[in-house]
Parts: structure tokens; C-alpha cells; sequence
């Protein structure tokens, strides 16, 4: 297994190479992603398993994610089932991903209760509104700054984790081991393609929102453009989280090189 070491630029590259998978099926994609989320959503309703569920399945769901663009990117049939296929590829490797990755997650924020008896946590796992709102009211600045410090070399080794377990057979531990070397040898591109990210999704739609919001603004305008600026926002939400995904399939690409599946 060898990681390709490449410029910052390739960061912002991977944003526009998302896109052009992205342009070849924007609907096919889009309902690809909105399922993904659905089921993510559903799963964390089952009361106490559904989070741990939920937690153990998302690897799959991503390798179904990147397949569907590799698919797309080689022209070749794309459907529901792809989605759902990546939990079949390696899935006691995967499922271990998932929950190794919500042990992690949980012992970092129980770590950060250190530092704020434990608010933070609680706020995180809070689903009554009463609670959330005399929670927020909190400082969170440092023990949120822990929180993603700790996290960072997690996400480092989870990045790519899922795709080289199911596309290459790899283990728990070497699957990590070589997400996070990728990640680390590339801070520079993957700097980079946050900071398009931040632009892409953050920026730009928060620019939009408000100028549509001061076009629509008062009295009968107020009303039409609720009509207006909601379903806009929403295609623009799923083109971006639609680009965004596929970009993470042409981050792969571009460190490991086009996938020869086992």
C-alpha cells in the first residue's frame, strides 16, 4: 500500500473533481446522499442500540457513497444498491470501524468533562429543548478546543479507513494505520480542501441566504420568499453534500490511485 505525497493545490482540486462526478447525475447522487442521511437519522430514533447502530453501519454507508462515484466517474450503472452494497465489502472489519470509532468519540468527550463537569457531554447527548437551552448558555471554548484537538488524529485514521478495508481487504489496524500516514504526509492538501470547504459550503451559501433573505425582506416579499428561498437552499444544501462526498472518493483517488477492487 503506497500514499501518494501531493501539493496543497490538490485540496482545491478535489472540490472541483467532486463536482464534475457530481454534474454527471446530480439527481442519481443527490438521492444517494439524502438516503444516506435518512438512514443515519432513523437508526438514531431506536431508543439506547439505535446510536451504536447507526454508529457501526456509517462506514458501509460511506463506502457505498464512494463506490457510487467511482461508478459514476467510470460511467457505469449506479443505483440504491449501491449504497447499501458497501456494508457487504469486509463488513466485520467495517462494523468494527464503527464502533471503535464511537468508543473513541465517547472517551474524548468523557475526557473533556475534566474541564467543565462534564456540560459539554451532557449538551452533546441532550434531547429535551429545556435542557439544551440551559446548557447553551455555557462557555464550551475550551473544552471545545480540547475535544478537536484529541479528534483530529482520529479523523486522520478514520478517513480513509472504510475504503481500504472494504476495497483492499486490509484489518482494523492497518486500515487506520494507513489512513492516518495518507492524511499525515498530505496536511498541506487536506489544509487546503478545508479551507475550500469552509468557502464551498459555509461562505458562499450563508452569502446567498443573506441576500435572499434582504430581497425578500417585509411585508408580502417576507411571505413569497419563504416560498422561494427554503427549496432553494435545500438543492443547494444537497448539491454541496452531494460534491463534498464526492470529493472524498477523489481524495482516494488521487493518494492511492484508482481503486482495483478485491
Amino acid at each position: 500500500m503506497h500514499a501518494q505525497k501531493l501539493p496543497a493545490a490538490a485540496g482545491w482540486r478535489w472540490l472541483d473533481a467532486g463536482f464534475a462526478i457530481f454534474r454527471r447525475n446530480p439527481p442519481l447522487l443527490s438521492m444517494l446522499v439524502v438516503s444516506y442521511w435518512l438512514t443515519v437519522i432513523f437508526l438514531n430514533l431506536i431508543p439506547i442500540i439505535g446510536a451504536v447502530a447507526a454508529s457501526m453501519v456509517i462506514p458501509g454507508l460511506t463506502v457505498g457513497l464512494m463506490q457510487a462515484a467511482r461508478d459514476l466517474e467510470q460511467g457505469k450503472p449506479v443505483g440504491l444498491q449501491t449504497l447499501f452494497g458497501g456494508i457487504k465489502q469486509n463488513p466485520r472489519v467495517l462494523l468494527a470501524l464503527g464502533a471503535l470509532y464511537l468508543c473513541c468519540t465517547l472517551a474524548i468527550l468523557s475526557l473533556s468533562a475534566l474541564l467543565d463537569g462534564g456540560d459539554l457531554l451532557r449538551l452533546i447527548l441532550s434531547t429535551k429543548p429545556a435542557d439544551r437551552e440551559a446548557l447553551e448558555s455555557g462557555s464550551f471554548f475550551l473544552p471545545s478546543v480540547f475535544v478537536m484537538t484529541l479528534m483530529t488524529p482520529v479523523l486522520m485514521a478514520w478517513w480513509f479507513a472504510p475504503v481500504l478495508a472494504a476495497w483492499h481487504g486490509q484489518s482494523v489496524g492497518k486500515s487506520l494505520f494507513f489512513s492516518f500516514v495518507a492524511c499525515w504526509i498530505n496536511w498541506r492538501a487536506f489544509l487546503a480542501f478545508g479551507a475550500a470547504l469552509i468557502i464551498v459550503a459555509g461562505i458562499l451559501p450563508g452569502l446567498l441566504f443573506a441576500l435572499l433573505a434582504g430581497i425578500f425582506s417585509g411585508g408580502e416579499g417576507s411571505f413569497v420568499g419563504s416560498f422561494v428561498i427554503l427549496p432553494l437552499m435545500v438543492v443547494i444544501a444537497l448539491c454541496v453534500f452531494s460534491t463534498v462526498y464526492a470529493s472524498f472518493y477523489a481524495s482516494y483517488r488521487d493518494i492511492f490511485g484508482k481503486p482495483e477492487i478485491v
